[in-house]
């Protein structure tokens, strides 16, 4: 951001990183070189989310010369959703933005979703499913496999009408992300669906984008697919209860 960015910090980009010593640096990088163009004031915060390797130290060392930021830290590994949850709430921005450390969407999508926050949304998501999106690095065949099946539960056990709920590159206004991230409860891969099932009755809207697969994806296929499944009927457990509670019989 340009030096004489002052007052109010209009955009925080939030950042869960696991073991990500070899990514992170010129991930920064990226996000910082893109904000110092910008003319408003912003933040980046890191949530390390229990590494063993140096993502803490190589973080500290691309963040040194930026004003704005921050390196909070889990003494274990916690999970994405847990840390995101962190990063939203010490985030200051009347905007925040989270991003996968690895940048798979570069930070200069986010220019494709202020028009949508401009016309009354709260919330902005990025999606490799619409119309539209350039996928220049594709996921192996089974995995490409594996979240399209992924999908198809979530539009049949949780909601319907988002065709990606995971990718890595969502925009919330402070208020809505305040207030969702405050009641995520899923700590792993699957808090994208549960944020946006607690979305509901909010303005939510879906752009495509770039995006590029890291071949260092820390999800599991096997492992992780089976536990976000297990998610999908915590999500249902956990919040219809809740909305049965609100709206009554």
């Amino acid at each position: 951001m340009p030096e004489s960015a002052a007052g109010p910090i209009r955009l925080s980009v939030v950042i869960p990183a696991y073991n990500e010593e070899e990514r992170i640096v010129t991930t920064l990088r990226a996000v910082i070189a893109y904000l110092r163009k910008q003319p408003y004031a912003s933040e980046v915060i890191v949530v390390d989310d229990g590494s063993r390797d140096r993502t803490v130290e190589r973080a500290a060392e691309a963040l040194g010369g930026m004003g704005r930021h921050a390196i909070l830290r889990f003494p274990r590994n916690r999970g994405k959703g847990a840390a995101v949850k962190e990063g939203v709430k010490n985030a200051a921005g009347e905007y925040i933005l989270f991003s996968d450390a690895d940048l798979s969407t570069p930070i200069e999508e986010v220019e494709k979703f202020w028009p949508r926050m401009d016309e009354g949304c709260d919330v902005v998501i990025g999606s490799r499913a619409l119309d539209g999106a350039d996928i220049q690095v594709r996921q192996s065949f089974f995995r490409e496999l594996m979240g399209k099946t992924f999908n198809l539960f979530v539009r049949s056990l949780v909601m319907k009408g988002i065709p990606d709920t995971q990718c890595g590159f969502k925009l919330f206004r402070r208020d809505a992300a305040k207030d969702v991230f405050a009641r995520v409860a899923i700590d792993g891969f699957s808090f994208d669906v549960e944020a946006l099932y607690l979305c509901r009755g909010r303005r939510v809207r879906q752009v495509p984008v770039v995006w590029r697969n890291s071949p260092q994806s820390k999800v599991r296929i096997v492992r992780s697919s089976l536990g976000m499944l297990a998610d999908l009927f915590k999500i249902r457990r956990l919040h219809r209860k809740d909305e049965k509670q609100r709206t009554g019989p």
